[in-house]
Parts: structure tokens; sequence; C-alpha cells
């Protein structure tokens, strides 16, 4: 059993710093590089590339990363490929086609419409939320998955926060209610006693009831899969802001621990913790930044001050872990992205032992929390 390391914030903030301006290097060079192109997954360390998307769910991570450069020093150059960027998916907040309108829109739009005020920008995060409450299924309640009707998705539970953040801004209870209807039933079907997860939900289209727990990502159905460990660990506390109910944030609280409990030491996940050790026990560094930033969250967020210590400690272990000539890129000549030995989809061999696009942007996004350059939540 690891735990969270007792880290001297002022001795690893001088790496944050090199890391942020490492990936804005990065991110600069893909923008030159391959104008208007949205990565999702790297092929040897190259964005650019033939192969399966599986879900087009990544566009809001290539912007949201510019978002965070732009707020680092207000530079004009990255405020303007934010806004640029930003507008191109625009057109996605009437698509019924996916269940992550709240990676493309919160970590685009949210932030754009906070630095202006601008009523357009709100206006599109309302929509997005309402598309997203268009997945419900009322006999399950929940948000069904892009995949089909009658599954479920541990990932959509850091989307539903844009159907939160909708319903409060058009104050419309009924919006507000369909997400609730959502969390509860993640929480009653996907995440298990012990504080895992499972990826996957089927249910019973007819009556609605509960099925099975399965999986197309983890290890098996029963396994613990740990990017979805990590969305739902992120996603319950952001949820829990809205809500202010006590059961949310003791589901992000019993996921942390389960998290923190299976890791390695440095808190840097396999892709699925019940791999077996051999070649397919691969690190996924995109679950360790996502639990990264979600741990600092719930730090914010936990009433417990021991909580709220180790989450803080367990965080900032793995940006520690991540800083490193293993994790980062910045040794590595001609490797595209940030954070290497990621993992998209190990069955379908789609960015394994890769850069990924959302863990290029969920480190940045815990680096900048450290960092004090974005508010936690």
């Amino acid at each position: 059993m690891a735990e969270p390391r007792e880290i001297d914030l002022a001795d690893l903030k001088p790496r944050l710093e090199r890391a942020f301006d490492f990936a804005g290097r990065q991110v600069r060079a893909t923008i030159e590089r391959t104008p208007d192109y949205f990565p999702i997954y790297t092929v040897e360390g190259r964005w650019k590339h033939a192969g399966e998307l599986w879900t087009d769910w990544c566009a809001g991570f290539h912007a949201g990363m510019m978002w965070l450069l732009a707020e680092r020093d207000g530079d004009p150059w990255w405020r303007a490929q934010a806004e640029h960027y930003s507008k191109r998916i625009e057109h996605k907040q009437h698509d019924r086609d996916v269940h992550d309108l709240g990676f493309i829109f919160l970590n685009t739009y949210l932030p754009w419409y906070r630095h202006t005020g601008d009523q357009a920008l709100r206006k599109v995060l309302i929509q997005a939320g309402q598309t997203l409450a268009l997945r419900f299924n009322p006999k399950g309640k929940y948000l069904r998955s892009f995949v089909a009707p009658e599954s479920l998705f541990i990932d959509i539970m850091m989307n539903v926060p844009i159907m939160f953040y909708a319903a409060k801004e058009s104050n419309d209870d009924a919006l507000y209610d369909l997400a609730v209807y959502h969390c509860r039933t993640t929480e009653q079907t996907l995440v298990r006693p012990d504080g895992g997860t499972a990826h996957e939900g089927i249910f019973d289209l007819q009556t609605g009831a509960f099925l099975r727990q399965t999986t197309h990502q983890g290890l098996n159905g029963d396994s613990d899969w740990t990017r979805g460990l990590a969305w739902s660990l992120y996603g319950f506390g952001t949820v829990f802001s809205y809500t202010k109910d006590p059961i949310d944030l003791a589901v992000a609280e019993r996921n942390a621990d389960h998290f923190i409990a299976r890791c390695p030491d440095g808190l840097v996940p396999p892709w699925d913790f019940d791999v077996p050790p051999g070649p397919d026990r691969i690190d996924d560094s995109s679950a360790g930044a996502i639990a990264a930033s979600g741990l600092w969250n719930l730090a914010e967020l936990t009433t417990d001050p021991d909580r709220a210590r180790r989450y803080r400690n367990a965080s900032l272990t793995i940006l520690d872990t991540l800083c490193t000539d293993r994790y980062l890129a910045w040794n590595t000549p001609g490797w595209e992205g940030v954070l290497m030995h990621g993992v998209y989809h190990f069955h379908k061999k789609l960015g394994v032992d890769e850069s990924v696009m959302w863990g290029d942007y969920f480190f940045l996004e815990a680096v900048a929390k450290v960092l004090g350059i974005r508010k936690p939540g």
C-alpha cells in the first residue's frame, strides 16, 4: 500500500514552472505544425496520424490548455489562440452523439465566460448542458453513454457538472433534478463498496432495472480501471461543489482513498490495478494526472483536516513523480506531447504508452492549480 509523501512545495515549484513552460512550447509547436487540428493521442510520439478515434471527445482539452497558458501571464497570443480554437468547437453545443459536452465546454467556454462576462458565451454553456440532458433515460434515471441506450459510463461524472452549471445559470430545477438522478444512479450501480468503480453499467431498457457492471477499457467487468476511478474521484467532488450533498463528497473521498491505497509508490497507477505483473502492466500517466487535479480540489472540499492534508500530499506526490524524465517529454527529442506513458484504449491498441490529450490537459490543470494560476474547482 502506497502513501503520499510529504512534499515541500518550495522544492517542487521550480519543476512545476519548468513543466508549465515546456507544455507551452509543445502546444505552440502543435498549433504551428498542424493549424486547426485537434489531437487525441500520439503514435510513436506524433499527434498527426491515421487511425481510429473511437469517439470524438477531446477538442476541449487542446483549447483548454491554451486557456490555462493564457491565464498564466495574460499573453495576448495565447488568448487569441484559446478564443480561436474554442470558437471552432462552438457547434458541439448541439452535438447529441457524444456524452462528453462537459469535457468540451467546461475547459473552454467556462473560462472564456469568466474572463469576459459575455452573455453569448453563457448561452453556449447553458445550451450544452441542455443538450447533454437529452441523453437522460427516465426509466433507469441515467445519462446514456455514446455506445448504446442501455449503457452508462463512469466517465459521464466528469460531464454532468455542465448540467448543474446550466441549471444554476438558467434557474432550471428540472434540469438540476435530472443531473442529481444521474449521480445517484451512478453511485448506486457503478461505485463499489470499497471505493473502486466499474467503467460501464448495463440497464434493461423496458424496466430501467440495472443488470450488470461491464467495461470497454478496463481489464474486465470486475476490474479496477484506473482512469475511470480518477473520473469518479474528480467528478463527484465537482458535483459536491454544486449540490453540497454529503453523499457526493463521501463518494469522492471513498474513490480517493481507494486510489491512493492501490497505487504503487509515486502514486502513478497502471492502466488497470488488476493487470497482473508482466508486459501488459503499463502505466497510465493520464489517470495519475486526472487524480492529481481531482485530489487538489478534494483537499479544498473535504471537511476533515487530516484528509485535506493527505489529499494535498497525494496530489503533490503524483506531480513530483510526473515531473521527471520518465514521464515528461522535455528530454525526449521529437516527442510532440507533454506527458508520456499514457493509455487511451488498451484493447483496441489506441494510444497505448503514448501521449493522450486529456493526460496533457489535466497535468497542466493540476500544475496551474498548485501554482495558483487557476483556483481549484
